[in-house]
């Protein structure tokens, strides 16, 4: 199970904004990313519980920040509650529903589920809906996204071949573009990330999962 720590940076200045303490493993349902994300003078900014399903799919998600939690999951694209902490029964919870393909926001492992979920051979491109939470208040956006597998190289480590495919991402509503490096499931490099820290290599995506075999439509 591989445990690590990303920098998070603003993609224009550059700028630290903190910090995420993630861990990811396949499991029975599917496969599963957990991380804690820190300001830099070390407060709690939120937390990331996601789930995917065997074909990727967001089977759980459970979304923490700025006072707010979000938990939705695939049905029927995808449905979630949006709900403020402060109110624990829930009274003023509000409903969504939107015919995305799946989720997205800040966290990295949000690029290893939309990778996982296209599923694309090297060369080949796709666009997909995804529903993003806007930090600190987790307000949800619908947006078209365009990803297009660049290229796939093999690296040779002491712990044996790493795979890193390439990834160009871009966000079709702003034409804001950025790289994404990926192996197995851990994010490499992308717009404003950095890995710093690994404890065991990736994991490898499971041929179960049905990595490769081109997008759904």
């Amino acid at each position: 199970m591989p445990n690590g720590r990303y920098s998070l940076h603003d993609t224009h200045d550059h700028v630290l904004l903190g910090e995420e303490r993630f861990s990811c493993a396949p499991g029975p349902a599917g496969w599963r990313y957990v991380s804690k994300t820190y300001a830099p003078d070390g407060r709690v900014l939120g937390t990331v519980d996601l789930t995917l399903d065997s074909r990727a799919r967001p089977l759980r998600m459970e979304l923490r920040a700025g006072g707010w939690q979000v938990r939705g999951g695939a049905v029927d694209g995808v449905a979630w509650v949006r709900a403020d902490v402060a109110d624990p029964a829930g009274e003023q919870a509000v409903e969504g529903h939107d015919r995305a393909h799946g989720f997205t926001g800040r966290s990295p492992g949000f690029l290893v589920a939309t990778a996982r979920l296209l599923r694309l051979r090297e060369g080949a491109s796709a666009r997909v809906r995804l529903v993003t939470f806007t930090e600190p208040v987790l307000a949800p956006r619908t947006f078209d996204q365009g990803w297009l597998l660049e290229g796939v190289e093999t690296h040779t480590t002491d712990s044996g071949p790493l795979v890193v495919e390439r990834y160009q991402v871009a966000d079709l509503e702003t034409g804001e573009q950025q790289v994404v490096h990926l192996a197995g499931d851990v994010v490499l490099a992308a717009g404003g990330v950095e890995l710093e820290e690994l404890e065991s290599p990736p994991n490898p995506w499971p041929a179960e999962f049905g990595y490769g075999e081109g997008a759904d439509g």
